[in-house]
């Protein structure tokens, strides 16, 4: 009888790390996950610092945890994967972290390598969510350069290059030039290796890599066009004032592919496989193949776009996938679609499959704008007194409520219960995202009266729903115009489980929304995909190390690509479907929504208007 198989996947999110163990064929066997810290500067809040020593820490408790509560040898374990948020981290060319933190009494000045975070860990990652870098990125999108058509014109702050120039800038030049920086989830692979070898995701997606052969517009020459040669712009890089990278043949953000740089596709094999100082540090065994990282979001693509689409529907092929949104949505959401040619909001080349683009939407505030509308409302403390009570959660309650008031008031939907209150939800439009990528939205809403009473916030709770419900729609409108025919959505994340939300979604964009039998691990499940898939190829290589570019672009050919799909399909298990309404209260709901979608893009034009009107005067 052969051995069993099992695979693990790590995450790291904004606040925690995670591992899940898998078997060949997606089967759940443990989970755990593990706080990070983050460091907030008491001076500046804009900044958002973490440590890779803590993160790393966090990981291997994860991971030796599942083992010893699954009592799976690790020599069973044979291949893993990571996935992180797309935060900076940087550390000296023998891999010892730099401080990125300021000091505090000097706002030009950071930290020495003497002031460590907590537990030891210096404070060397720029999280995801830090604004420090608001100038640099201002800057940036001033040049009309070609690789601003790569991020939907507009460079956000958020990315890893205009972080890496406000670093050029405040770190002293020598200490800069010895520094190698990293996308967090090319960071934990090379933690685990040793290896410099960089993610496509990575790279395409947050560091101004543009795949060889893409075409570049620059609108700052009157639509020139240039041909990507080697993955990187140097005149991008020479105008925005990191000349020194171009110099150093863009060493320290990985180097040029087939000359000082390998770019790896989705889950191919990382260098030799774990370290011997990685593979104890886990608990696993030297050798355990590793594959090419992902970003967060896009491991929830891959963790659930290959499920069938129902019970009695056949197993997806590749192709299908372009018609799947996956939405994968937790503090914010991600929305991600795959297609043949570069659409919009990106595009990403290469980015999880050779030769095909990842096109990224997305809405900066959700689960986090659901908390906050909750938590601020006068009526809260009544809320959570009454959940300590009846030993309900906020959100049953709330549920309870909303039914009661649809009796009570003769509404024949929840949408009709809340017809006269309009919520447009940008509350946090520095990280507005799309369709708009307009950081000077801002929320609003319209239908207030005085009631502060826990029926106004149950209220309140349903048309914040209902406003990402529309805004998700804005967003699936405007891919479907530029040439998606998205069809269908595949969630993930803790979202997931909010029925109510589901069920407003389906009814909104009028599809089926499909949500995986356990949505919180969906995204972990998409990294142990790419273990499973690096351990196949290692296996089809005799375990022979990827060393050069030509051999990584050989192994992602057109021919294998298929290959990470199967590994999805296989392990991918059958979503439960939430269809639209069809009954006469369904359709009566839909006609609701439209006109209320209808209104809610007109408080985007009025307070556009509106912000005009003043700007003339102010």
């Amino acid at each position: 009888m052969s051995e069993m198989e099992y695979y693990i996947g790590f995450d790291v999110g904004t606040g925690s790390g995670r591992a899940c163990l898998v078997d060949k064929d997606g089967k759940l066997i443990a989970e755990h996950s593990e706080a990070t810290l983050t460091h907030r500067s008491p001076t500046d809040h804009r900044i958002f610092e973490q440590s890779t020593e803590n993160i790393w820490s966090s990981l291997s408790k994860c991971c030796k945890k599942i083992l010893s509560e699954s009592g799976i040898n690790p020599n069973q374990v044979k291949g893993i994967g990571f996935d992180a948020t797309c935060s900076l981290a940087v550390v000296n060319k023998k891999g010892v972290p730099v401080s990125v933190s300021r000091s505090g009494e000097n706002e030009d000045d950071l930290e020495s390598d003497e002031n460590l975070g907590k537990e030891g860990g210096k404070w060397n990652v720029i999280l995801w969510a830090d604004h420090r870098a608001e100038e640099e990125a201002e800057k940036i999108n001033s040049t009309g350069e070609g690789v601003l058509g790569f991020v939907g014109k507009t460079m956000s702050l958020e990315m890893e290059i205009p972080k890496t120039l406000w670093l050029s800038k405040h770190m002293k030049e020598e200490r800069f030039k010895d520094t190698m920086l990293f996308d967090l989830p090319d960071w934990l692979t090379y933690n685990a290796t040793s290896s410099i070898a960089r993610s496509a995701c990575s790279l395409t997606c947050k560091c101004s890599f543009v795949p060889q052969g893409a075409k570049m517009v620059h609108e700052c020459d009157g639509g020139k066009e240039e041909i990507s040669q080697d993955g990187w712009s140097s005149r991008f890089f020479n105008k925005i004032g990191l000349e020194q990278m171009v110099q150093n043949d863009f060493e320290q953000l990985g180097g040029i592919p087939g000359k000082n740089g390998l770019v790896l596709t989705a889950g191919q094999p990382v260098g030799k496989g774990l370290s011997k100082s990685a593979a104890e540090s886990l608990g696993l065994v030297e050798g355990t193949a590793v594959g090419s990282g992902v970003i967060d979001a896009y491991a929830g693509w891959i963790g659930t776009v290959a499920a069938a689409a129902g019970d009695d529907q056949p197993k997806p092929t590749l192709e299908d996938a372009s018609s799947r949104l996956a939405a994968i949505a937790g503090t914010s959401t991600c929305h991600i679609a795959q297609s043949k040619e570069g659409i919009l909001w990106g595009p990403y080349r290469d980015a999880v499959f050779p030769a095909l683009w990842m096109n990224e939407g997305g809405q900066s505030s959700t689960g986090q704008l659901i908390d906050f509308m909750m938590q601020t409302h006068p009526a809260y403390p009544k809320l959570v007194e009454l959940s300590k009570k009846t030993g309900k959660s906020t959100f049953e309650l709330l549920g309870d409520r909303l039914d009661e008031m649809m009796k009570e008031r003769n509404a024949a939907t929840l949408t009709h219960l809340t017809k006269d209150l309009h919520f447009y939800p940008d509350l946090h439009g520095k990280r507005n995202r799309s369709p708009l990528a307009d950081p000077r939205m801002k929320g609003s809403i319209v239908g207030l009266t005085l009631d502060d009473s826990l029926s106004d916030l149950a209220a309140k709770f349903n048309v914040t729903l209902e406003a990402i419900a529309l805004q998700t729609r804005h967003i699936v409108d405007e891919m479907n115009a530029k040439g998606h025919v998205i069809d269908s959505i595949y969630m993930s994340g803790s979202q997931a489980k909010n029925g109510p939300l589901m069920r407003l979604l389906s009814t909104v964009l009028q599809m089926p929304v499909i949500i995986p039998p356990q949505p919180s691990a969906a995204v972990v499940l998409g990294s142990a995909m790419l273990g499973k898939y690096a351990y196949s190829i290692s296996l089809e290589r005799n375990g022979k190390e990827i060393i050069n570019q030509l051999q990584a672009n050989e192994q992602a050919s057109e021919k294998d690509k298929n290959k990470l799909w199967n590994v999805m399909v296989s392990m991918t298990k059958t979503g439960k479907r939430i269809e639209p309404r069809s009954d006469n209260l369904g359709l009566k709901e839909k006609f609701l929504l439209d006109v209320k979608y209808n209104i809610f893009r007109e408080q985007v034009e009025i307070q556009k208007k509106w912000r005009k009107m003043i700007s003339e005067v102010a």
